[in-house]
C-alpha cells in the first residue's frame, strides 16, 4: 500500500455519535491529517463544509441521522462552495441496496461499520488514485457511478465535467 502525506489534508467528519467522531478524529490524526473538523448533525456538517471547505467529508447514514440529504445538499445546493468533494459514506448499512442509494445521492466511496483504521486509510488511498469523472445531470450529480471501464457512444452516453479549480464544472 502506498504511504502519503496527510499533512496538508482537511476533512470533515459529520457523525452522530460522539464516540464514533472521537475514534475517527484520532484515526485521522494518526494518519497525519493536517486538520481535522467534526460536526453531529447533517445541518452542522454542511455550515462547517461550506465555512471551512474541507478536503474530503465522511458522513454517517444512520437511522435518525440521514447522511444521504446532506450529501445531496453538498452536490447539488446554490450555496455549496465546492460539489466536487469526495465524500466517504460511513455507516453500519451494508445491504446492496443501501449502497446503490449512497451511490445514487452522489457519494464517492462507502465505507461499512465497524470500522478499522485499515479500512479508513483503504478509502482515502481509493479517493486518491481513482478519481472518477465527474457527472452532472438532471436527475444526478456525483462521481461517475460506473466502476467498469468501457467506451459507450450511444444516445444515452454520459456528458462528464471536469473539476476547474474552484471545483466546478467550467
Amino acid at each position: 500500500m502506498i504511504s502519503y502525506d496527510f499533512s496538508n489534508l482537511k476533512v470533515l467528519i459529520v457523525e452522530k455519535q460522539e464516540p464514533m467522531r472521537s475514534l475517527l478524529r484520532r484515526v485521522l490524526d494518526e494518519f497525519g491529517v493536517g486538520e481535522v473538523i467534526d460536526a453531529s448533525s447533517p445541518e452542522e456538517g454542511f455550515n462547517k463544509f461550506t465555512k471551512t471547505r474541507p478536503d474530503l467529508v465522511l458522513i454517517d447514514w444512520a437511522p435518525d441521522f440521514n447522511g444521504l440529504d446532506l450529501v445531496r445538499k453538498i452536490r447539488n445546493d446554490k450555496t455549496s462552495i465546492f460539489p466536487l468533494v469526495p465524500i466517504v459514506m460511513v455507516t453500519a448499512y451494508e445491504e446492496t441496496s443501501h449502497i446503490h442509494e449512497a451511490l445514487d445521492s452522489g457519494m464517492t466511496e462507502y465505507l461499512s461499520k465497524p470500522l478499522s483504521a485499515n479500512l479508513l486509510y483503504q478509502r482515502i488511498s481509493t479517493v486518491i488514485e481513482n478519481k472518477h469523472p465527474f457527472i452532472r445531470s438532471k436527475k444526478f450529480t456525483g462521481p461517475d457511478r460506473r466502476r467498469k471501464k468501457e467506451n459507450f457512444n450511444g444516445q444515452n452516453r454520459r456528458i462528464t465535467t471536469e473539476p476547474t479549480e474552484m471545483g466546478y464544472p467550467a
